[in-house]
């Protein structure tokens, strides 16, 4: 009786977390866009509902809710569910929708579809090839051997993400990253750029006037045919001392340049209002946060390096070690949630969206249980199977280290460059 009623719990849940995920996507991440296929909705919004329900059961683990045994027999549920949609039904589909697009394959598309799920799928296997992460005595599809795949792709593109973010928070919000713009600076560029645009018009015009005349003499319904015909084309004056091919390329440099002018304005004027909100409270607390962050970030990396050099694995970090202090001594309770955001509309775009925030989730259960007392992570480590859980935050270390110093040394590149391009426009 326990066990009905606990799989009423989560069934319930689950319900609510795809309910849940298909408001989200369609109020929030699409509702500027079209997606006509129903079944990338319900992808996406079952993938969810999975996604979230491995975290509910991380949280049933510390708080007891729910018997050991119902609790077992939904993690091994949740699993097999999150990685039959990650491994066989998003590539497949992600394969048929990019098949369709493609008139000459169209009539056979499912045939190529099939094709390329192979084809991901050959890759997918020789994957875990190079990486020790594995018991060899494991079936092929057990779901050791597929949770040890996709562990590897979510734990690179959490760490992938994590390195930026940490770099790319602190640049965000720090006023001290912000340059100097003025008024005077805007105004200045949106005159150059209304200069621009009114020699494009002024010599539209000249072309226009030319094929006017031409057409009042003639010349466009005589006009000369093959080689030398091309040739006196482009060397043959109009109106006196027109050249329409010379004229059309300064157009094209001209417009070319209104174009680089109009992104320059429109960045000038965020980095104003940037520095405007920057004098606000709120602007200046998210100022005090890109300082703590800019901490964190170098700890991070420093602590990465750390592990890295002397091949250990690291417990807790300080945000966790703080949420831990508050929660015990304390008595404050903290609510986490995971938000995915994204811009992109197409049936693929939103599958992969899929695919990524599932390997997300389930790397996110192989790195938060190593963080977890052991009197809490018995059921997980029985699930996940014999995994070397300590490859995994090693290879998050060697990740997010590279990912974070390519980052600095790409937004130093792009904020030593932006005041140069600004000079010469």
């Amino acid at each position: 009786m326990s066990f009905l009623i606990d799989s009423g719990i989560m069934v319930t849940s689950q319900v609510l977390f795809f309910g849940f995920g298909w408001l989200f996507f369609m109020r929030k991440l699409f509702k500027d866009y079209e997606v006509r296929q129903y079944v990338v909705q319900v992808i996406f919004s079952v993938t969810f509902a999975f996604s979230c329900t491995m975290f509910e059961l991380i949280i049933f683990e510390i708080l007891g809710v729910l018997n050991s045994s119902s609790r077992y027999f939904h993690w091994k549920l949740n699993l097999c569910v999150i990685l039959l949609i990650l491994v066989f039904m998003v590539p497949f589909y992600i394969g048929y929708f990019v098949v369709s697009n493609i008139r000459l394959l169209h009539r056979q598309k499912l045939l190529f579809a099939c094709v390329l799920w192979l084809t991901f799928m050959y890759f997918f296997w020789k994957l875990g090839d190079p990486f020790p992460i594995l018991s060899p005595k494991h079936g092929i599809l057990s779901i050791e051997q597929l949770i040890s795949r996709v562990g590897v792709i979510g734990v690179t593109l959490m760490a992938l993400l994590s390195g930026f973010g940490a770099v790319n928070c602190p640049y965000t919000y720090m006023s001290y990253f912000l340059r100097n713009v003025t008024d005077a600076d805007i105004l200045a560029l949106e005159r150059r750029l209304l200069q621009t645009m009114d020699m494009i018009v002024s010599k539209k015009k000249r072309i226009a006037v030319a094929h006017r005349t031409m057409f009042q003499r003639g010349e466009v319904h005589n006009k000369p045919t093959g080689f030398w015909g091309m040739i006196k084309s482009v060397t043959t004056s109009v109106a006196g001392s027109e050249n329409l091919s010379l004229i059309q390329q300064e157009v094209d440099a001209l417009e070319e340049l209104s174009r680089q002018l109009f992104l320059e304005t429109a960045d000038l004027h965020a980095t104003k209002e940037r520095i405007e909100y920057s004098k606000t409270f709120q602007g200046k607390y998210f100022n005090f946060l890109g300082y703590f962050f800019s901490i964190y970030c170098v700890w991070k990396i420093f602590m990465a390096t750390i592990n890295i050099v002397f091949d250990r694995v690291g417990k807790t970090d300080p945000v966790t070690r703080g949420i831990e202090i508050t929660v015990n001594y304390l008595g404050i309770q903290f609510d986490f949630f995971y938000a995915i955001s994204s811009s992109k509309s197409s049936n693929v775009i939103v599958l992969l969206l899929a695919q990524i925030m599932g390997m997300y989730f389930v790397s996110s259960v192989l790195l938060i249980r190593m963080s977890m007392p052991l009197e809490y992570r018995t059921i997980i480590t029985e699930v996940l199977g014999e995994l070397q859980f300590n490859f995994y935050h090693r290879w998050f270390d060697v990740i997010f280290l590279v990912s974070a110093l390519s980052s600095i040394l790409f937004l130093y590149l792009a904020h030593k460059q932006a005041p140069e391009k600004h000079m010469a426009l």
